[in-house]
């Protein structure tokens, strides 16, 4: 009973903290104005060209992607409108998301947590996300992306607001079994899940975007939309498995075999030919990371 009261007060304390954050990131305005023109039925290029040009370094960073290989177009790419045309809407929400969430919480590596690792498991996460929420017949492919993208801002978020606290968690795995929720429960009284559904309740998103994030690892606590909670726990697993955009403070996470009986995974038998494309689709993305940079 002591441990439970002390892990209570623990929570509240971190709880408490987070409130009291005013430094706490806002969600990007470009990421807010250019989502809510891209979420439109029909988007308009001119609403869009004309909210990302206020962004220079968002501008420079995007024409640097439509100009990349990945496209292999023979013609530069030098203007906004002609660059929504190589990559259409769907593309430029997933890239503006990801520069804009990257350029708000840039932070230092230090030997606790690698920046560029973190970017890179986050934008695959997502990426995959979207893929097989594509597979399994997901409509909201754009939502899908968003929520596996922000799956560990949490972590982002400890290390940022909570670093002596940080440390401790790395340390408390280094030096025992214990998992990552676990460790950060231990010292925080909750952890990076839950505390990345703090944030995406502060910045407006959809309650059911908050609950996947908060349940991630455990889908099927999920009472808005367990199928993509799943679908996220499943991308986030497969960079283990197939050691793509891995994540060392995820290290020991394992496949909740009943998430995936969401999707109709019911055994080994019908996981191991569900996951075979995921692979190489993994390498494809870790290539376009490097243009978002």
């Amino acid at each position: 009973m002591e441990i439970i009261t002390t892990q209570t007060q623990r929570r509240s304390k971190t709880e408490m903290v987070l409130t009291n954050i005013f430094k706490l990131p806002p969600i990007p305005k470009v990421l807010l104005k250019a989502s809510k023109i891209l979420d439109a039925k029909a988007p308009k290029s001119k609403e869009l060209v004309d909210v990302i040009s206020k962004d220079q370094s968002l501008v420079t960073k995007i024409l640097s992607i439509a100009n990349s290989p990945l496209f292999g177009l023979q013609r530069k790419v030098t203007s906004m409108d002609f660059a929504i045309l190589v990559l259409g809407f769907s593309e430029l929400k997933k890239i503006i998301s990801a520069l804009s969430v990257i350029e708000t919480f840039k932070n230092k590596t230090d030997k606790y947590l690698d920046q560029k690792e973190f970017w890179l498991h986050s934008f695959l996460t997502g990426s995959l996300s979207e893929k097989i929420a594509e597979d399994v017949g997901f409509s909201i492919k754009g939502e899908a992306f968003l929520a596996g993208f922000l799956h560990d801002m949490g972590i982002a978020v400890i290390h940022r607001f909570f670093h002596s606290h940080f440390v401790t968690i790395y340390e408390l795995q280094e030096n025992s079994d214990m998992n990552l929720l676990d460790a950060e429960t231990e010292v925080l009284g909750m952890n990076h899940a839950e505390i990345g559904s703090f944030l995406a309740e502060n910045w407006n998103f959809p309650t059911s975007l908050c609950d996947v994030i908060k349940n991630h690892h455990t889908a099927n606590n999920s009472t808005n939309n367990f199928l993509l909670a799943s679908v996220i726990h499943l991308a986030d697993y497969l960079t283990k498995h197939f050691q793509i955009g891995q994540f060392e403070p995820d290290k020991n996470l394992t496949l909740d075999m009943e998430a995936m009986a969401n999707m109709r995974i019911h055994t080994e038998e019908e996981f191991q030919p569900f996951i075979s494309g995921y692979e190489a689709f993994l390498v494809e993305q870790s290539e376009a990371i490097r243009y978002l940079s």
